[in-house]
């Protein structure tokens, strides 16, 4: 009788042990992290997604790329989680993601505001806080960034500046056209933009909006760094206000030959595309980044579908 009850009882412990290891696995942990910046002056939090079976002690020696995940104007670093289903995207990828507070400040060194360093805090701050407290690939192989309409803009500007940072930069719905925007642009109209604009890109003659220009960044890259961009992604909605920025950037990669992907689908500028939009996002990242050679960055490739949504017109340019 008393065997009995032990060899129950063992079985009893090892299969709440192999319940509870299955759950770990598939959970994907969400962090919140109250950063202090220094160059902004400001308390600058950021959420962080770490991959399925990353407090599993058999993953503790093991580092993981990170996706830096924008968020746009007038949102907050908490918009990703909050308004899609990022969380359950995540968990069928090994990748760290980390969604940060931008404010409106355009992730740029503003021209009118001397504390709104955003571009230097994801340079300076973001990236070494994230490395000290997670297990990642420090290197550029191991990071990619994404962003929506203003993070679309940041995204692509931190891939085109800092190529030596990123393997991969991704746009959806990006504002790509925001530095060269004056105050009768056609939508200044709505406060959050005309206010932003000025105080992060300055006058007009501004130097600020010269060199975060992206279309003419691209258009008078070097050779030399052609050769050291990383892979570029962008996408808009065929009904969205920026489709014409976002084709004037395509049209000015194939020109130059920069290896790139750019997708026109039908949808607007709203979280019903970008729900949809961050999935492709995630697998191309993650196909992009690699934890070793031996591993990969997802843990099933299956073809992520794109709602309601058809893609109409799909140009990929790889060289």
């Amino acid at each position: 009788m008393k065997r009995n009850a032990q060899a129950l009882f063992l079985i009893l412990f090892l299969s709440f042990t192999a319940c509870y290891g299955q759950a770990v696995q598939q959970a994907t942990g969400v962090e919140t992290i109250q950063f202090k910046s220094k160059l902004t002056g400001k308390t600058l939090p950021y959420n962080v997604l770490l991959p399925p079976g990353y407090a599993l002690p058999e993953s503790r020696t093991q580092s993981f790329p990170v996706l830096y995940l924008l968020h746009g104007l007038t949102g907050h670093y908490s918009d990703w989680l909050s308004r899609t289903k990022l969380k359950e995207y995540a968990a069928l990828y090994r990748i760290i993601i980390i969604t940060p507070e931008g404010n409106d400040g355009w992730y740029t060194d503003a021209a009118l505001v001397a504390e709104d360093k955003y571009e230097s805090y994801i340079l300076q701050e973001l990236i070494p806080d994230v490395e000290n407290r997670f297990r990642t690939i420090k290197g550029r192989e191991g990071r990619a960034i994404a962003g929506l309409s203003m993070g679309g803009y940041g995204a692509l500007k931190f891939g085109i500046k800092h190529p030596d940072k990123f393997i991969f930069a991704a746009s959806m719905s990006g504002a790509l056209d925001a530095a060269t925007r004056a105050d009768e642009y056609a939508r200044a109209e709505w406060e959050a933009v005309r206010v932003s604009i000025r105080q992060t890109f300055g006058a007009a003659d501004s130097p600020v909006r010269a060199d975060n220009d992206l279309h003419k960044l691209v258009r008078n890259l070097s050779a030399e760094r052609l050769a050291q961009l990383p892979f570029l992604y962008l996408d808009c909605g065929t009904e969205d206000h920026l489709i014409a920025a976002n084709r004037e950037m395509a049209a000015i990669l194939f020109e130059r030959k920069i290896p790139h992907e750019f997708r026109q689908l039908p949808g607007k500028h709203d979280w019903v595309y970008w729900d949809a939009q961050v999935r492709e996002v995630l697998k191309i990242a993650s196909q992009r980044m690699t934890l070793s050679k031996q591993q990969v960055a997802f843990i099933e490739d299956k073809p992520l579908s794109l709602s309601t949504m058809e893609t109409s017109s799909r140009e990929k340019i790889l060289y």
